[in-house]
């Protein structure tokens, strides 16, 4: 005997037919389908399961918002014919779990705005550093002599051309009039550190935030770098006169100290400009590295170049570079530089950022017979600290990259490419901007600038999605 169907029952059942997406209303004509919808339907399967949460598949999903138009309803809750149509408390008990489900997964304002605070330290620190000390890749590197000379500055003279002949030779690199060069990097805050605990990589895999980047030079002394990591994008370049950087919290501003050229092209790409900003160095011994006997030599920026890169309360006391020189093959392998900032408080108090960039390069192989790094990685420690001796922190962050595309001589390349932006501002920018701003006392305007640039470009991304 056939069993009557209850009236609630029945109103259920006519409820979840109505909200289903796939009622006649989603037939209409001409509605496009978007990327996400044909995404969607790669999968034959009626139904998809996110979390606990059953969506319902459409025939066509409509594809933009407007006058009129409606998104059509998802059924975001457990499945009604996953179980018994009766069982009211295996219903409210999906439901529970679907819930609970959601909350856990959808993050505090507290995470997003800890995490843009990562990318932008990570960006400002790892974004577009710069050398040292000024150099001019066009200058011959000094001759060899060992008559009144001291030994560590002949020692250090014989690594570089070394250096220079297994990179190609000084003939071939001086044939380079300009370059190019295209990577995808990967960038992380995997670690901080304070008197009490240490916390490392709170967003897990999460937390890595993935990108490229775009190198162009010309010569004399003329770059411009585009860097793209985690939906922000840092500017860099150089006319030849002066180095500006453009960063979505700042905009585009000039930077302090003299014409210096990238850190981020000395990392194996640019040997002539590696070995002309090593001119001045000295051996001080031996290390291994990575199972590879090296040669060492210290470069050291010189007092008149720190006080330029100085401003206001902020000073550069130092900036050392290390360069570890095979001895097997001659290449550069591994650099090392750091620099010792003091930052004088309107309080009196006094704070040190001592900032590391430890450098390893791997994958040498020729292009157009210049030895050029294809691979690499780089680890950052920033470490403050003061006058109160529980008062230090320490981040730790790291960036790892390959090299796609390189170049040299392309045909069309002219001074144009690298004109400073036209909304550069009048007012410099010294490196301790590069720090957490809540602690080098970074103005609030500025702050809050950010955040609503910030906000406009979440909200076009948006708007896009649903176009």
């Amino acid at each position: 005997m056939e069993k009557k169907q209850g009236f609630f029952s029945a109103l259920k059942e006519e409820v979840i037919r109505g909200l289903s997406p796939s009622r006649s209303r989603t037939n209409s004509p001409g509605r496009a389908r978007s990327p996400i919808a044909i995404l969607l339907r790669r999968k034959k399967s009626g139904h998809y399961n996110y979390g606990g949460a059953y969506l319902v598949q459409p025939e066509p999903l409509i594809a933009r918002y407007g006058v009129g138009e409606a998104l059509a309803p998802l059924m975001e809750g457990p499945d009604p014919d996953g179980g018994e149509t009766g069982d009211s408390k295996r219903l409210g008990l999906g439901l529970g779990q679907w819930v609970m489900g959601q909350l856990s997964r959808t993050p505090s304002m507290a995470s997003l705005s800890c995490k843009r605070s990562d990318l932008r330290l990570l960006l400002g620190v790892m974004g577009a550093p710069l050398a040292p000390v000024q150099v001019c890749s066009t200058d011959p590197l000094p001759h060899l002599s060992i008559k009144d000379t001291p030994i560590e500055t002949s020692t250090a003279q014989y690594i570089l051309q070394q250096y220079t002949a297994a990179s190609g030779g000084l003939k071939l690199q001086n044939s380079v009039r300009n370059a190019y060069a295209m990577g995808k990097l990967k960038m992380v805050a995997c670690e901080y550190e304070t008197a009490a605990k240490t916390v490392k990589n709170r967003y897990g895999s999460r937390g890595t935030e993935s990108g490229g980047f775009v190198l162009w030079q010309m010569n004399p002394d003329m770059w411009y770098v585009e860097l793209a990591v985690g939906g922000s994008k840092v500017h860099a370049g150089c006319n030849g006169k002066l180095v500006w950087r453009h960063t979505p919290w700042l905009g585009a501003r000039t930077a302090k100290g003299p014409v210096r050229p990238l850190r981020r092209a000395l990392q194996g790409l640019d040997p002539r400009t590696t070995a002309s900003m090593f001119s001045d160095a000295k051996c001080i011994g031996e290390k291994t590295i990575n199972g590879e006997d090296c040669f060492i030599l210290k470069l050291c920026t010189d007092p008149q170049t720190l006080k330029a890169r100085s401003e206001g309360p902020a000073e550069i006391i130092r900036h050392v570079l290390f360069g570890y020189f095979s001895q097997k093959t001659g290449l550069l392998v591994h650099m090392e530089d750091s620099h010792l900032t003091r930052i004088q408080s309107n309080g009196g108090d006094t704070v040190y950022w001592e900032t590391t960039i430890n450098s390893y390069l791997h994958d040498y192989r020729p292009v157009e017979g210049i030895m050029i790094a294809h691979s690499g990685r780089s680890v950052i420690t920033l470490f403050r600290f003061g006058e109160a001796a529980m008062s230090h922190t320490k981040t730790r962050m790291e960036e790892a990259w390959t090299i796609e595309e390189v170049a040299f001589n392309i045909p069309g390349l002219s001074v144009d490419c690298f004109i400073p932006p036209g909304d550069l501002k009048s007012g410099s920018i010294s490196e301790t901007y590069e720090l957490p701003q809540d602690e080098t006392g970074t103005s609030a305007i500025a702050l809050s600038a950010y955040h609503a640039k910030v906000a406009a470009l979440e909200r076009a991304q948006d708007n896009w999605l649903t176009v």
